[in-house]
């Protein structure tokens, strides 16, 4: 029988516990805390660590893809990362619905998983984001709630191309995940950032150039909304209410649609007095 000796004591690995002494659980945590810190660290340049967690998020999950999503308020919402073009396309649909598993996990401050969106409760639950995401190859998705001590800032979206949940081990690393993400966006000194006694203007600076990048994609999105504002006499989520309907009616994603707004190919003025909003 293995062990730990030490003078008069023989140590007992935990019952559960694997080969290296620790519970599935323990390993679990250590696996993912020695992923994540290699994905920053191979990442290089800071620009380029947000998307290197995502992929080591996918590495370390039997999942597709993943996405993080910060909020900034009631409809507010930014991709910071995305592991490939289907999960940006999901986050980017979610926004652009205003419904779906991310946005219900930011509204209850816990994890939503779909483990089935093609029919049952989940395609339900959210029908016109369910029907679109299947439409892009997606099956399941599970979305985790980013924030420390209850106060949520963000979402991991991890999504399936085949139906099915997540197993119990699975779902403890995905938390594990979750919290190391959580760790990237809260800015806390790990690791070797730590170690080498880094300023903590330097990490902050680093994390806000992060945050800075995700938000110019967005930029129009916020710049166009200020526009129907005028057009419309509506208030922020109001017409960003109207800026997500005509996206979803045209096919088109809110980003898209907001880049028309602002070159003037597209113009709500006509919608105010009654008619169709035009080109």
């Amino acid at each position: 029988m293995s062990g730990v000796c030490v003078p008069g004591v023989m140590y007992m690995p935990p019952e559960g516990s694997g080969p290296s002494g620790l519970t599935p659980e323990a390993e679990a945590r250590l696996r993912v805390s020695e992923t994540m810190a290699a994905a920053v660290r191979d990442a290089g340049e800071p620009r380029a660590v947000p998307g290197a967690l995502c992929a080591a998020c996918v590495r370390l999950l039997p999942v597709t893809g993943a996405s993080v999503s910060i909020s900034g308020g009631k409809g507010v919402r930014v991709t910071w990362c995305a592991s490939d073009r289907v999960a940006a396309r999901m986050a980017e649909l979610q926004y652009t619905v205003g419904d779906g598993p991310c946005q219900s996990a930011l509204d209850e401050g816990a994890p939503v998983l779909a483990a089935d969106l093609t029919e049952g409760p989940a395609s339900r639950r959210w029908p016109i984001f369910a029907h679109e995401a299947v439409g892009l190859g997606v099956r399941a998705v599970f979305s985790l709630p980013l924030g420390p001590s209850g106060a949520t800032v963000g979402t991991l979206d991890l999504y399936c191309d085949r139906v099915g949940g997540l197993a119990v081990l699975d779902l403890r690393t995905a938390l594990c995940v979750r919290d190391a993400v959580t760790v990237a966006l809260m800015n806390l000194q790990t690791g070797d950032h730590a170690r080498n006694g880094a300023a903590g203007g330097d990490t902050e600076e680093r994390v806000a150039s992060w945050v800075a990048a995700s938000e110019a994609d967005h930029t129009e999105v916020y710049q166009a909304v200020g526009m129907l504002m005028v057009q419309l006499d509506v208030d922020p989520e109001q017409a960003l209410d109207r800026l997500r309907g005509r996206a979803y009616a045209d096919g088109r994603t809110v980003s898209q649609l907001a880049r028309d707004v602002l070159s003037r190919r597209l113009s709500f003025w006509s919608e105010a007095y009654g008619g169709d909003a035009g080109r």
